[in-house]
């Protein structure tokens, strides 16, 4: 049976350091099963893609002070989470906050099960990691942004299936 495709929105949020806020998500069945990625979520209602972004970076890390930016990427990705396969078409806006104090009170129940918490991390450490990922050239884009820029023109992503 074919799945419907969910729309979402993500944010690369950089404090004044140029740190990337990730969370650190795992599979509720297997919490040993793990992987760091941007804040963000499905959109709901009649949202649009940047409404959908702030709602879910504060409802995830209690961050409300932020500056949204330009669309970075897009990505299509598909993968099993919590017994089920999750097809998503993914926007990745880029967006900055001088508030680096976060509060997660605002999780699902879904995320209560699988979020272990977030952290601030530099370019070098994203760099340096061994830990999964997503998406899975998110260091290299990362870099590539501080360095030059957002692009003039939204990076469509190789699609991820896991």
């Amino acid at each position: 049976m074919p799945t419907e495709t969910r729309k979402v929105a993500r944010v690369v949020l950089l404090d004044p350091d140029d740190r990337i806020l990730l969370l650190h998500g795992f599979e509720p069945a297997d919490p040993a099963s793990s992987w760091w990625f941007t804040p963000g979520g499905g959109l709901e209602g009649g949202e649009t893609r940047e409404e959908a972004a702030l709602r879910e970076l504060a409802e995830e890390t209690g961050i409300t002070d932020v500056s949204l930016g330009p669309l970075l990427w897009t990505r299509t990705c598909s993968f099993p989470f919590d017994g089920r396969r999750w097809d998503q078409d993914e926007w990745y806006f880029l967006a900055r906050t001088s508030q680096t104090a976060t509060d997660q009170k605002g999780l699902t129940e879904l995320e209560l099960r699988s979020v272990a918490g977030l952290r601030w991390w530099t370019s070098a450490e994203l760099l340096a990691t061994r830990e999964t990922v997503y998406p899975t050239r998110l260091a290299g884009l990362l870099r590539t942004l501080l360095d030059e820029g957002p692009p003039s023109v939204p990076l469509v992503l190789a699609p991820e299936i896991v």
